[in-house]
């Protein structure tokens, strides 16, 4: 993984106080500590981690990590829409058909583990959540995001990221567990990017973690430093 905060130590870029936050993003796979937190994360609401994720060198494929000190307490997927297709195709290949038919570029994110405890738990999922965008909408110009959430969790993903559900539940056999798909154009996220990023204060009144993302010096910042 290549450090694109090499210097963060010094001077975080982190929209409120708190441990300096290291984000890294590059080809590869979730392994080491980002393995282990994403499976002790998954276990602890009951899914299974089956399969190991690699990023893909034909379709650009990322891992982005989160790190305060030595510790690994962020990981996320970045899977962009390629021969290969989204991991989502195999429960939800009928919905994805339409939106590609239609000549939107996809996304997907997945693989996403913050640590329980870890203090700015919120910070650290609003802050990786906005490399992922970084990555896929303002670098490589995808339309849309998809993900798969446990049905436990889309009042959390509706509330928090404006994630609306698509579908009803349906198995996956890759957790074991039901799934339902999850969707938000790229624009309509840039747009709440732009209202709320930088402006923490604002979450004592703002149901959503957009307060918590990066104010537009500090995105542009980020996006000149990706991989």
């Amino acid at each position: 993984m290549i450090p694109i905060l090499k210097d963060s130590r010094r001077s975080p870029l982190s929209p409120i106080d708190g441990p300096p936050l290291e984000l890294d993003s590059d080809f590869g796979a979730i392994e080491g500590d980002a393995l282990e937190l994403m499976e002790r994360r998954f276990s602890d609401r009951g899914l299974l981690t089956r399969e190991r994720y690699s990023s893909r060198t034909e379709d650009g494929d990322i891992v982005c990590t989160a790190r305060e000190g030595e510790r690994i307490v962020g990981t996320m997927s970045v899977r962009f829409d390629g021969t290969g297709g989204l991991h989502t195709d195999l429960l939800f290949g009928n919905e994805l058909a339409e939106w590609r038919e239609a000549g939107i570029k996809l996304c997907e994110f997945g693989s996403l583990a913050v640590e329980r405890h870890a203090p700015g738990s919120k910070r650290v999922l609003a802050q990786i959540f906005h490399l992922g965008y970084l990555h896929a909408h303002r670098r490589a110009r995808c339309d849309r995001l998809v993900i798969e959430v446990n049905p436990r969790h889309v009042a959390f993903y509706r509330r928090w990221l404006g994630l609306l559900p698509y579908t009803t539940p349906r198995h996956n056999p890759r957790v074991d567990a039901p799934a339902v798909l999850m969707s938000l154009d790229f624009n309509t996220i840039r747009d709440r990017i732009a209202l709320l990023g930088g402006q923490p204060e604002k979450m004592a009144t703002q149901r959503s973690l957009y307060p918590l993302f990066w104010d537009t010096a500090t995105e542009a910042a980020m996006l000149a430093k990706l991989p």
